[in-house]
């Protein structure tokens, strides 16, 4: 839920990231959210007006979306954006935050045809086994989405 309100939103403050967390119902002490920043290692970087806001680690260029969706909104859709394929490699891009969520959803269907997952912040990457037909794992994992060649 913390990575998603950064990734989401320009806070500058952990009183407006406590804010934030409560407006989703989440209610944590100061110390705990300072915590939490350390573990997800989260920095802060100068945003396009010139202030100072929380970032995560994995973001290279500061990237915001254009209009912010709540938590809660985000948690109620996949965080799914593409799935590219190339032999027997298998690249998903999420938003950022779900990748974990999304590969241990895979993970968890046991299917013959993976290898193995590897989930980082916002990507998954997956090898398939060299027998695996593309096209019917795409549709095991319920994925809608045109598969690159």
């Amino acid at each position: 839920m913390l990575k998603m309100i950064i990734s989401s939103k320009e806070l500058s403050s952990q009183e407006e990231v406590l804010q934030e967390l409560k407006k989703e119902g989440i209610s944590i002490t100061q110390a705990t959210l300072s915590r939490y920043l350390k573990q997800l290692r989260v920095a802060k970087a100068s945003s396009m007006n010139g202030s100072y806001v929380y970032v995560l680690p994995n973001e290279t260029m500061y990237k915001r979306v254009s209009k912010p969706l709540s938590a809660k909104e985000m948690m109620s859709s996949s965080g799914y954006y593409s799935i590219n394929c190339s032999g027997n490699m298998v690249v998903i891009k999420t938003r950022p935050g779900y990748a974990s969520a999304l590969a241990y959803n895979i993970d968890n269907l046991h299917l013959p045809e993976i290898i193995g997952t590897i989930a980082g912040d916002d990507t998954i990457f997956i090898v398939l086994s060299e027998d695996a037909n593309r096209e019917r794992f795409i549709k095991k994992i319920k994925v809608e989405d045109d598969v690159d060649e």
